[in-house]
């Protein structure tokens, strides 16, 4: 994690807080890297409920919910599995956010139709709205993983208001 993500961490993390909101998150290609980011700040405890970590799509379905039907259609990389992912990480947390991410970080795992880099990145909050972008990062693995991280964050802040 660069000193800039531990930075919009804190920010982040302060924003929730003058909110009273809480955060939760659900990560595959980046493993636990956005709990783990906002957890690097001492008290974030108060903001951050839970991270799930679903690396697989076996762990996805039983900790998540996220169907077969939305892995077999559309694969575990797409915005059906980011949408179903931020949707379970709230049924099954106290969290008022969820941010959930999905992609391939790399350097392989790519198909035709899915480039090394293509990321999912999910934002929902609780009663409101769920957003998710797709993106086509550039770069090695710490690359990628650290450009979802900063997506994440801001994706977090436009739903904190």
């Amino acid at each position: 994690m660069t000193p800039a993500l531990l930075a919009e961490a804190e920010s982040l993390l302060a924003l929730l807080r003058s909110r009273k909101l809480m955060l939760a998150t659900a990560e595959s290609c980046t493993g636990g890297l956005v709990a783990g980011t906002l957890t690097a700040i001492a008290g974030s405890s108060d903001v951050v409920d839970r991270g799930f970590v679903t690396y697989s799509n076996e762990a996805k379905r039983e900790m998540l919910g996220v169907t077969d039907e939305s892995l077999a259609m559309a694969g575990a990389v797409s915005e059906e599995v980011a949408r179903a992912m931020a949707d379970g990480t709230l049924a099954r947390s106290r969290a008022d956010i969820a941010l959930s991410v999905t992609g391939i970080a790399g350097p392989g795992g790519a198909t035709a139709t899915k480039p090394v880099g293509l990321v999912f990145i999910g934002a929902a909050r609780r009663g409101g709205t769920l957003l998710v972008e797709r993106h086509v990062f550039g770069g090695d693995r710490a690359a990628i993983r650290n450009a979802s991280i900063a997506v994440a964050f801001r994706l977090a802040r436009t739903l904190a208001g």
